[in-house]
């Protein structure tokens, strides 16, 4: 298959498109996505669920290749992404539009979006690679939006990183087929996924998406080398209740084992659901105390001020291996490869010398 890059052209719109791999004809004249499960059917012109896959001609391309809403550098520990070199900062940034139709969106002016003023900056992947090396980026982070649809644009900004020692992370609702699937994480180092609830019912009606196709794309990054971990956003009264956390956190066990990480962030009303009160940080302890007891290690809160909630202990001898204060490290004491400096237990994640000393600091950029 010819790379997207050599297939990249610009319409009379002035959009960007390159063509895409994963999709079929149908007998109706109709041509399928395959790429998530949505698997939208589409005739000439039409664009998918998700707003930047189109059909043109007897193909889907992608209409929002090279354009972004923003870049920004964060701290790692923002994705969340608590064991993945920490303390350290990642060029981030998103484009528009998303597979989902979250209800509570925190990022819906940008996932939502159809209009194309959202993508006002531009880079090529060579581009941001050059960028994030020149600003001291250890990774480069595919978020705000889910990279699942603009996947090729994501392929190949991961391999102009991976080239120049930068590694790649996906924050993503893991709402996947296989087969791209399986292509896309060839590309990815790092991974948060999104897994919105333990309910078939509350992916339904509030995510218009399928729970089983979720936890089936956590499956598939277990037998990877993928370093991931998982973020619950609690919404009082629809996906915070204890049997639901219980079963969740259950099934991590079973499934992923004790060591992934597990972040149970707060809500804020927003978007379609701002009848909903925020999250109290009773209800973000709590469920991280089930967590904890399910047998899971590493249970972190977040979107709230909490340092007990978001340390990391180590589970050979109980010490605090990293205390954090938002996303400032307040004390670190994990050696270079990843071991507890008081007992030698390895802390499972992927740690490549000293922490580093980003902070909390959020840099908008401009790539140029």
């Amino acid at each position: 298959m010819q790379r997207p890059t050599e297939l990249w052209r610009t319409r009379l719109d002035g959009m960007a498109v390159v063509a895409t791999a994963h999709w079929h004809r149908l007998e109706d004249g109709r041509v399928q996505c395959d790429v998530c499960p949505r698997n939208c059917r589409l005739h000439e012109g039409q664009r998918g669920f998700c707003f930047v896959r189109q059909r043109e001609g007897d193909e889907i391309v992608l209409t929002t290749y090279g354009r972004s809403s923003g870049f920004c550098v964060d701290p790692i520990e923002k994705k969340p992404l608590n064991h993945f070199l920490p303390g350290t900062p990642v060029l981030s940034f998103g484009t528009a539009g998303c597979n989902l139709g979250c209800r509570f969106c925190q990022n819906w002016d940008i996932s939502k979006s159809r209009e194309i003023d959202t993508l006002g900056a531009s880079a090529s992947p060579e581009q941001l690679a050059v960028a994030a090396e020149r600003m001291g980026c250890r990774s480069i982070a595919f978020t705000y939006n889910d990279p699942v649809i603009f996947m090729e644009y994501a392929m190949d900004i991961a391999d102009a990183c991976r080239a120049r020692g930068i590694k790649a992370v996906a924050v993503s609702a893991g709402y996947m087929n296989p087969a791209p699937r399986e292509e896309f994480y060839r590309h990815i180092d790092a991974a948060n996924i999104d897994l919105k609830a333990f309910s078939e019912q509350f992916y339904q009606k509030i995510t218009f998406a399928k729970l089983d196709k979720v936890l089936d794309t956590l499956s598939y990054l277990r037998g990877t080398d993928v370093w991931f971990e998982v973020t619950t956003l609690l919404i009082p009264g629809h996906n915070d209740g204890d049997d639901k956390l219980r079963r969740q956190c259950d099934w991590l066990m079973e499934h992923l084992g004790p060591d992934v990480p597990l972040h149970f962030s707060a809500f804020h009303p927003d978007f379609k659901m701002r009848d909903v009160p925020p999250t109290p940080p009773a209800t973000l302890s709590r469920a991280r105390r089930i967590a904890l007891d399910a047998g899971l290690r590493f249970v972190y809160t977040g979107n709230v001020h909490d340092p007990g909630g978001q340390t990391t202990t180590c589970p050979g001898c109980g010490a605090a291996a990293v205390v954090r204060d938002w996303y400032d490290l307040v004390s670190y004491a994990i050696t270079d490869d990843g071991r507890c400096e008081s007992c030698g237990h390895a802390i499972p994640g992927v740690y490549d010398g000293p922490a580093g000393a980003w902070g909390r600091r959020r840099l908008p950029v401009t790539i140029a």
